[in-house]
């Protein structure tokens, strides 16, 4: 009775270890795929950029970098101001931007390539934004490096990038404590040239037949053609008589 108890017992431990061994071979499930990227939901879960998604969302770039970011492999790199970047701003500034200049201000916080901190040390100036292109009047921005401190230039603002808020080898997101003006909407505008003076009409006055120098001439012309034409009949007149006498 015992020894069939005990070759049951064994029985049950193989079957238990067998079926632990099948278990444990079989592969782990993938992780499920990430969720397409969303740029303010990343900057919600970070704070103090509630101003920079208001803008992001009411100019539709939020749109644009979401979807660039999951249709290109290109990547992105947003340089997000604080709110107490905005609330340094001239009072009204914001408010005073037309629509399509206020997505070229947000455009102008964003490079249309992926750059890690140690990538801005071999960037070249001047570098493209997704508000133009490198060159002058196209919203262009200057990058320098000061070992690990990363400066940014607008030509009307300088900053210094405080830090990475996010970065997946796509999308890389660095808080700025200034907003970037771009010059092509923020430069004084120089004055309008001033209107060329007149050039003075001449005074240098002709004769025509209307002039009273005219009307005089013709005047004078007359009056001696009259007087000729009375002296000749009265000579005519004299000689008839004289003849009629004879």
């Amino acid at each position: 009775m015992i020894k069939k108890s005990l070759f049951s017992l064994t029985l049950l431990l193989v079957f238990f270890l067998f079926h632990s061994t099948t278990t444990s071979a079989q592969p782990a499930q993938a992780p499920a795929p990430p969720g397409p990227t969303n740029v303010t939901k990343i900057l919600e879960k970070a704070g103090q950029f509630t101003i920079l998604i208001r803008l992001l969302k009411s100019t539709k770039v939020a749109d644009q970098i979401n979807q660039q970011l999951n249709d290109s492999n290109n990547g992105l790199t947003l340089f997000a101001p604080t709110d107490n970047a905005f609330s340094s701003l001239k009072s009204g500034t914001l408010n005073a931007l037309t629509d399509q200049q206020k997505v070229q201000l947000i455009q102008f916080h964003i490079l249309p390539n992926f750059l890690s901190l140690s990538n801005f040390q071999t960037v070249s100036n001047p570098v493209r934004t997704q508000a133009g292109d490198t060159g002058p009047g196209e919203f262009p921005l200057n990058v320098t490096t000061s070992g690990n401190q990363v400066n940014v230039s607008s030509g009307l603002v300088n900053t210094t990038v405080g830090g990475s808020v996010y970065s997946d080898n796509q999308l890389a997101v660095y808080q700025v404590d200034s907003v970037l003006l771009p010059q092509d909407i923020f430069a004084p505008k120089p004055p309008a040239p001033a209107p060329a003076p007149a050039q003075p009409k001449s005074k240098t006055k002709k004769k025509t037949a209307d002039s009273p120098a005219a009307d005089a001439t013709d005047n004078e012309s007359g009056a001696l053609s009259l007087t000729a034409r009375h002296g000749t009949l009265v000579s005519i007149g004299f000689a008839v008589i004289a003849a009629l006498c004879l």
